[in-house]
């Protein structure tokens, strides 16, 4: 996507499935884990440190970003994207897999450490290499001799997987995500600095590539030096086989997320010019920044949690119905709002120059609530055991969009928008249908935590619009001023007319009060 300052490697998420319950670690180990006092109040920490940095670092990303996105023009994104394409089917392969491994397991030694960091600087290494021979097929491909070059650029990003997937490993085995948290708001600060000054000394495009290396350099430094990870690498990988058989699956997966998440930029970077790409990549930054940025971070503690609930699998039940509620409580108003208000959304936020995405924003927006909910679904099946579900998920959705686009980008970004709202509900259809039996859920229930938000943010679209129509001629920002307030009110007071059990159970999440299950 094109976000300047956010990775151009995905963040390390975790997909994997513990087949048991991970106990703390070796004392000796870095990053060990200390005896917990309670799971609900680690979950309750992590989930602070790990939402709360997202969140600050993010809100510092997103200034700097749409500073740059108003100075840059549509054709720098457009490049960008194309090159995306590229870094993310490597980041399939960058180790993360292989870090998520490491987490799941029992007991680690000092030694699987070292192995660990062995094979991931092996493995970036080799996709450095392997970049830089695919810089120049990139380049014809799209028949922009530009994505060669800064692909050659970029190919630095891989130097610094090894020092921040090995340190993330072990903080995450401790649940410590202070640490990381205090990384990704350093990390995010330094990024978008150097965003912001090369966007206004005029670097174009390669403000884009600067950016996410300097996000990177900064993380992998602090992340290494608070788990105290820099450790002698071994390159024996003898006895290394239930990580490596485990990364292997984990990039199994994430191929079939790459297809599905990737298709749709390939498949467009060939048909449109880069101002038409940047138009539809832009689109699809705004609808997702709340499934992308805020989404992940609540998966990786989520998966964590179930991880530590495997001896009461009806409790895993009874956490997801819960946390797909309280995601959706806020999911909902944020995309029903955002396709009611998007012209004036990106006339104030972006200026006139974008004012094409603004039609394709209402309609990707109408897609996410579907996408939100479907990426929840992986970490309790994983931790359930079962990382083959989301596998044949990633599978699903791969063939499902890539069909789709390649019928939409006829159309233009129009016409790729038209594209994800008919796949993706037949998309999250499936993988229900396979994950809910494995994690003890019905889809009824399912059905009845997203009704009152959806419900509420659908009146709340409603209500907006009728209100959009019926205001006098005025400048973008002020009809933006006048919305959000009306859209605010009509939501809030909806749900606290007919959803005060759901109101009531969020107000204690947030009190750190129990609530009944």
């Amino acid at each position: 996507m094109p976000d300047t300052m956010d990775t151009a490697i995905p963040a390390p998420t975790p997909a994997n499935g513990p087949e048991t319950v991970p106990p703390p670690a070796s004392a000796d180990v870095p990053g060990a884990p200390a005896e917990p006092a309670s799971l609900a109040g680690q979950v309750r920490s992590a989930l602070i440190w790990r939402s709360g940095s997202q969140i600050v670092a993010q809100m510092v990303q997103w200034c700097a970003t749409f500073l740059v996105i108003r100075i840059l023009a549509p054709a720098d994104y457009g490049l960008f994207a194309m090159c995306q394409v590229i870094l993310t089917f490597m980041a399939m392969l960058n180790g993360y897999g292989l870090a998520s491994g490491l987490i799941q397991q029992k007991e680690i030694s000092e030694r699987e450490v070292r192995q660990l960091f062995g094979m991931l600087i092996v493995l970036n290494g080799a996709l450095a290499i392997a970049q830089l021979s695919l810089a120049p097929l990139a380049s014809a491909y799209y028949r922009q001799p530009i994505v060669g070059d800064m692909l050659r650029v970029q190919a630095l990003l891989y130097l610094t997987t090894p020092f921040i997937a090995l340190p993330y490993a072990l903080l995450s085995r401790a649940m410590d995500f202070r640490h990381q948290a205090k990384a990704n708001i350093t990390a995010s600060i330094a990024s978008a600095s150097a965003a912001l000054g090369g966007a206004l000394y005029g670097l174009g495009v390669w403000t884009l590539v600067i950016a996410p290396i300097v996000l990177f350099s900064v993380r992998g430094a602090m992340m290494t030096w608070s788990a105290r990870s820099l450790v002698w690498p071994s390159f024996d990988f003898r006895g290394a086989g239930t990580i490596a058989r485990y990364g292997g699956v984990m990039a199994a997966g994430q191929l079939f997320w790459f297809l599905q998440s990737q298709a749709d930029v390939f498949i467009a970077g060939r048909s449109f010019s880069p101002h038409t790409l940047g138009i539809y990549t832009t689109s699809l930054f705004l609808t997702q920044i709340f499934v992308s940025k805020f989404v992940p971070p609540l998966n990786e503690v989520a998966f964590s949690a179930y991880a530590r609930m495997q001896a009461d699998p009806d409790a895993i039940g009874r956490a997801f119905v819960k946390g797909v509620r309280m995601v959706m409580i806020v999911a909902m108003p944020f995309y029903m709002g955002l396709a009611a208000t998007a012209e004036p959304l990106v006339l104030t936020v972006l200026g006139d120059k974008w004012r094409e995405t603004a039609p394709v924003v209402q309609l990707l927006a109408l897609a996410m609530p579907f996408m939100t909910l479907q990426v929840l679904f992986t970490p309790a099946s994983d931790a359930r055991g079962r990382p083959g579900i989301g596998v044949r998920n990633g599978a699903t959705g791969a063939l499902i969009l890539t069909i789709a686009f390649l019928v939409g980008v006829r159309w233009g970004p129009t016409g790729m928008g038209i594209a994800w709202i008919a796949a993706y509900p037949l998309y999250l259809a499936i993988s229900a249908w396979r994950t809910l039996p494995v994690i003890g859920v019905r889809a009824r229930e399912i059905v009845r935590a997203v009704a009152s938000p959806a419900v509420a943010a659908i009146a709340m679209a409603a209500i907006v619009t009728l209100v959009d129509r019926s205001l006098p001629p005025l400048d973008a920002h002020w009809r933006l001023a006048v919305l959000v307030p009306v859209g605010a009110a009509v939501y809030a007071s909806w749900m606290g007319l007919f959803a005060r059990p759901t109101i009531r159970e969020l107000i204690a999440v947030v009190r750190k009060q129990p609530t009944p299950e």
